[in-house]
């Protein structure tokens, strides 16, 4: 197979992890990375074993030997950063969220249409074994018609008002934060999963602290290093902490998501349940080996991941056997997979999500704080 050379920008909390995935690939090389400052970038770039390094990131996008690029910049580099990669004329991975409003999101998937290249985002949760058997349950008609969905999206590390990280401010990431950041995950995976699309959301969002302490010194995302109060300053917060949103689907099915990072003892908790006709299923991120399924008129199960247990179509992203655990860094590596087998030309298309569907988010976010403003249902328009 042709080997494929990559870039990475941004080399924060995601892009070791991207670069650890792609890696897993085995005909995928990450060549070079791209940092603010030369120094940063060769410091990054000896740490991750990356041979070029790039104090500026439309350096990276100049090397001819970059074919792939993944954008892992803070959210308010995400427009102009990837605007800047269609028109170096690079296939392009994303994080999510792709921009910071549906505007901005809806001219990047008009620029990569027109460019004409691969581009992709990171909803990483899609290609967890069990979801991928959830889906094609769903879509044989196991599940029947979808009445009801709920779950909830839960962590603990913005808890204490101690806690800090440039998430917090609304123009690095967006005035949406919990429901932008992590609330986005569970609305992609359910719309996933079952098919559907949210059409109309009703949105409550709380600041559960309305002041936090913020370090007067930078600090790395999940560092987790304790500071002295000399060390902190008093910083106003706007941007929620907890958000309780109804949703109707297109089906005319309802659901209601719970997003909160306060919530002790929670770390990632991506969870849902989706309600059928013929039974239930249900997912939670913190367990990713076990699927629960519901049934009226018959024993409950819990399906342990194991491909031999699973549809034909749900077991090639299950690489071990069953009692053998895949967890979170096999989602990002099964989408990589997708995605260069693709531009490799080994793989069909529509594996993968794609910027339609991260600006399809975007559209969701936007609709969710005009709800909470408003106080009153709103219409997604996407």
């Amino acid at each position: 197979m042709t080997r494929i050379k990559a870039g990475i920008i941004g080399t924060g909390f995601i892009g070791p992890a991207h670069a650890e995935a792609i890696r897993r690939l085995g005909y995928v090389e990450v060549a070079a990375v791209a940092e603010r400052g030369q120094d940063l970038a060769q410091k990054k770039a000896d740490e991750l074993s990356i041979p070029k390094a790039y104090g500026d990131y439309k350096q990276l996008l100049a090397d001819p030997e970059i074919q792939v690029v993944h954008n892992c910049t803070p959210n308010h580099l995400h427009f102009e950063v990837n605007r800047d990669i269609l028109a170096a004329g690079k296939h392009v991975v994303s994080e999510k969220p792709l921009a910071m409003n549906s505007s901005e999101s809806r001219e990047l998937v008009r620029l990569a249409k027109d460019a004409g290249v691969v581009n992709a985002i990171d909803f990483n949760y899609r290609y967890m074994p069990l979801v991928q058997q959830a889906r094609v349950m769903c879509q044989k008609g196991e599940v029947g018609r979808v009445f009801a969905v709920h779950g909830s999206y839960l962590q603990d590390w913005l808890f204490k008002e101690t806690d800090w990280n440039w998430r917090l401010v609304p123009e690095l990431s967006g005035d949406s934060r919990a429901v932008a950041d992590v609330g986005s995950h569970w609305c992609d995976l359910i719309q996933f999963v079952t098919g559907l699309k949210i059409t109309r959301v009703m949105a409550d969002l709380v600041t559960i602290h309305p002041q936090r302490k913020r370090p007067r010194v930078e600090v790395e995302t999940y560092a987790g290093k304790v500071l002295k109060p000399e060390e902190l300053e008093d910083v106003d917060i706007n941007t929620e902490d907890y958000a309780s949103i109804l949703l109707e689907f297109d089906s005319g099915a309802h659901g209601v998501l719970t997003v909160n990072q306060c919530a002790a003892g929670r770390k990632n908790r991506l969870y849902y349940e989706i309600d059928g006709a013929n039974c239930a299923l249900s997912w939670d991120q913190e367990r990713p080996n076990e699927l629960w399924i519901g049934r009226r008129d018959g024993a409950n199960e819990i399906l342990m991941k194991d491909p031999s247990l699973m549809h034909p179509e749900a077991r090639e992203y299950a690489h071990y056997p069953g009692g053998h655990n895949e967890a979170y860094p096999d989602g990002p590596k099964n989408l990589f997979r997708n995605v260069y087998g693709y531009i490799a030309g080994t793989r069909k298309g529509g594996d993968f999500a794609t910027f339609v569907d991260g600006h399809n988010e975007i559209a969701i976010c936007d609709a969710v704080l005009a709800s909470s403003r408003a106080k009153q249902w709103v219409d997604v328009e996407y």
